[in-house]
C-alpha cells in the first residue's frame, strides 16, 4: 500500500504575533499614518526621537525637577552637554547616557535590569563592546555575500561540528545585530535535540516549531523580543523524539519559504553536527549556511567533514567563523 508523506497545510499568518501582519515585509501596513506610526500615535505625545537627551536621562534615572535644574546650571557654567554634566554631578552614569542616545537613534539597547536576565545577548546588552563589534563585522560580510539586492532570498543556518562551539550564542547575537539594521528579523530555533534559544531570550517554550511540523495548530508561536521591535523568535516547543524526520519532511522547506516572504532576515539555529545529519538537512532547506567552530577547541577533521557534507547540499556556504568568545 502506498502512503503519501504527511505535509500539513501551513498557515504562516496564524503563527505570527497578532500585530505582526500590519508591519510584515512587503505589506501595506494598514492602519498606519504617513510617518509609519500607527494611526493615532501622533496624539500620544512626542516620540522618543523627538525628546531631548535630558528628558530621556531624567526619565531613566527618575530625576526630580531640582536635580534636573542642578544639571542645567552646571551645564551652563561649564559648557558641558547635559549628559556630561549629569555624570560629573553623579546623577547619571555613562551607561545611562548611552542608553538615552540609543533610544533617540532607535538602536535597541537593553536596560540594566534586562542584562542580568539575558546575559548571553551581548549585542543587546553591550552593543559598543568588542564582541558586538565582531558580530557587526560578520553581519557586514553576510549582507554582501547573501543579502544583496538581486540575489535569491535565503535563510541562513548556523551550523557547527561539535556541541560547545557557541552556535546558540552566535545565532542569537547575529539575529540581534541584523534586527538593529532595521529589517524584520526572525530567529528560528531548529535545534530539535537540545533547544536553548527560549532560555537565551527568556520566552515561552510551550509550543513552537515541532508542533508546526507535526501538523498541530500552533497559534501565535512566533514571539516578539521585548525591547527590540524588529526581532522575533520561533522556539522549538516540545522536544520531539524524531528530530531528523521532522526537518526532512516537506513541511519544513515550505515553512522556510513562507517565512522568507514575511521577514527580511531569517536566522536558523541547528543541532551540532556530532548529533547527526540534521544540520545539513536544515541548511539545504534554508538555502545558505554559516559554519562556526571554536578556536583552540574544534577538531580540524570534524570541521572539514562538516564543510564537505555541506558542499553536497544545495546550500550556499557563506563562510567559516572561528569563535574566540
Amino acid at each position: 500500500m502506498f502512503m503519501r508523506p504527511h505535509s500539513p497545510n501551513l498557515d504562516v499568518e496564524s503563527i505570527l504575533p497578532r500585530d505582526a501582519g500590519e508591519a510584515r515585509r512587503g505589506g501595506s501596513g494598514g492602519g498606519r499614518g504617513p510617518n509609519g506610526q500607527p494611526e493615532g500615535a501622533a496624539d500620544a505625545g512626542p516620540t522618543v526621537a523627538d525628546r531631548s537627551i535630558g528628558a530621556l536621562i531624567a526619565q531613566t534615572r527618575n530625576l526630580g525637577p531640582e536635580q534636573v535644574e542642578r544639571i542645567l546650571r552646571h551645564q551652563r557654567e561649564t559648557g558641558m552637554r547635559f549628559g556630561e554634566a549629569a555624570i560629573a554631578l553623579g546623577l547619571a552614569s555613562a551607561d545611562d547616557v548611552m542608553f538615552a542616545l540609543a533610544q533617540q537613534f532607535h538602536y535597541p539597547y537593553a536596560p540594566e535590569e534586562r542584562r542580568r536576565a539575558n546575559p548571553e545577548l551581548v549585542a543587546l546588552n553591550q552593543p559598543f563592546g568588542v564582541q558586538a563589534e565582531s558580530m557587526r563585522a560578520i553581519r557586514s560580510q553576510l549582507m554582501m555575500r547573501l543579502f544583496n539586492e538581486g540575489q535569491p532570498r535565503r535563510a541562513v543556518a548556523i551550523v557547527s561540528p561539535d556541541s560547545g562551539d557557541g552556535k546558540t550564542f552566535f545565532a542569537a547575537n547575529l539575529a540581534v545585530v541584523l534586527a538593529q539594521l532595521g529589517g524584520r528579523t526572525l530567529l528560528v530555533d531548529a535545534d530539535l535535540r537540545h533547544p536553548r534559544q527560549h532560555e537565551v531570550f527568556g520566552i515561552d517554550n510551550a509550543a513552537g516549531l515541532s508542533g508546526i511540523l507535526t501538523g498541530r495548530t500552533e497559534a501565535r508561536v512566533i514571539q516578539q523580543v521585548a525591547g527590540v521591535p524588529n526581532l522575533f523568535v520561533l522556539p522549538v516547543g516540545v522536544t520531539p523524539p524524531n528530530p531528523l524526520e521532522l526537518v526532512e519532511r516537506p513541511a519544513f522547506g515550505l515553512l522556510m519559504r513562507e517565512l522568507l516572504t514575511k521577514f527580511d532576515h531569517v536566522v536558523v539555529d541547528t543541532p551540532a553536527g556530532c548529533y547527526g545529519s540534521d544540520s545539513g538537512v536544515i541548511a539545504a532547506r534554508c538555502g545558505a549556511a554559516l559554519v562556526l567552530a571554536r578556536k583552540d577547541k574544534g577538531r580540524i577533521a570534524a570541521l572539514q567533514d562538516l564543510v564537505a557534507n555541506l558542499a553536497e547540499t544545495p546550500a550556499v556556504l557563506a563562510g567559516v567563523v572561528y569563535n574566540e568568545f
